[in-house]
């Protein structure tokens, strides 16, 4: 029993005199290591008119995609302006039809029989005005009077006057509409199509849609409260590219370049790399953040590294420390 014992002891100590040996003659690593933190872009999404709000649809943590609302605001009155918008728009293109239509031909034969009225009207004056004339004349005065002769001079001027302005009116209809009217009628309608627009476009802008897949954040604003484009809504962290920044030292500098390949390591998840790609790498030394910075490296001159990554399980979150690690990076 004794000398199982010992020879239990002797085995143990040449396993592990064994296992020393491999460990100390193994060739050290060439691997680059790099330490950092997840960053995404951050979005303040506001509305972009003040009224106050009506609804939020999102908690913080939700996961959005683009072009989904997260919000609303109150439109009743907006609503109203738009049938004002509406109907003043629908009644110029009525007035434009109209103008482009000419005048009717009922119209016209109405003008004529106007015209042919204000004739004979001219012709009983002017008869009127001779037979007076004559009588005056004829009587000395003794008939009718130099006032009865005036009146009816008056009135035959004054049926001339009539029927000079009728015949222009119909003059005027069976030639139509200027162009230049025409012209003010498209104006018009024009202008009031453009307004009848923006309002539909803010009654569009009246439900914040989420820009792009994202995460909220933060929720700043609640329902009731009043909106304004100096005020965000919500905060959110876009999904789509997320990136690791990492700080190198100079001495390692030449081993990276664009387009390189790295692994990504989390805490949460050590043994299971995420694939990413050295998208970025600063032209300007700057010191070490305290968020990577270690002993050796405290005051030392880094260079700023991002590894974009397609985080399809989304593993990785914002702020979240990462290990960056490029294989056999010193042998390059």
């Amino acid at each position: 029993m004794k000398n199982l014992k010992i020879l239990f002891v002797v085995l143990l100590l040449a396993g592990a005199g064994l296992g020393a040996w491999l460990y100390f003659s193994k060739p050290a690593s060439d691997d680059l290591i790099l330490y950092g933190n997840v960053d995404q872009r951050q979005v303040e999404l506001a509305f972009m008119d003040s009224e106050r709000i009506a609804e939020v649809l999102v908690q913080e943590g939700a996961e959005v995609q683009s072009g989904q609302v997260l919000a609303r605001l109150e439109t009743r009155r907006l609503r109203d302006r738009i049938a004002v918008a509406e109907a003043q728009a629908a009644s110029a293109a009525v007035a434009l039809e109209r103008l482009r239509n000419g005048t009717r031909p009922e119209e016209i034969d109405q003008a004529r029989a106007t015209v042919a009225s204000a004739q004979a009207e001219v012709a009983f004056a002017e008869s009127q005005y001779k037979r007076f004339g004559a009588l005056f004349k004829n009587t000395s005065g003794k008939a009718v009077s130099q006032q009865d002769v005036e009146e009816t001079l008056l009135k035959r001027n004054v049926a001339r006057a009539r029927l000079n302005v009728e015949q222009k009116a119909l003059r005027l209809a069976e030639i139509g509409p200027r162009q230049e009217d025409i012209a003010e009628a498209e104006a018009v309608l024009q202008e009031r199509r453009q307004a009848l627009s923006e309002l539909r476009n803010q009654l569009e802008d009246a439900e914040l849609k989420s820009p792009s897949h994202s995460i909220v954040n933060r929720r700043l604003l609640e329902p009731g409260d009043m909106a304004s484009p100096q005020k965000a809504v919500f905060s959110l962290a876009v999904q789509s590219p997320k990136w690791v920044r990492a700080y190198v030292s100079e001495t390692d500098l030449g081993h990276i370049r664009p387009g390189m390949a790295a692994s990504i390591y989390t805490d949460s998840h050590p043994d299971k790399g995420i694939i990413g790609t050295v998208g970025f790498i600063s032209s300007v030394a700057e010191f070490t953040p305290k968020s990577v910075e270690t002993t050796e490296l405290r005051t030392s001159l880094v260079y700023e590294v991002r590894i974009y990554v397609e985080d399809s399980e989304n593993r990785l979150r914002l702020g979240m420390p990462a290990t960056v690690r490029f294989p056999d990076a010193a042998k390059r």
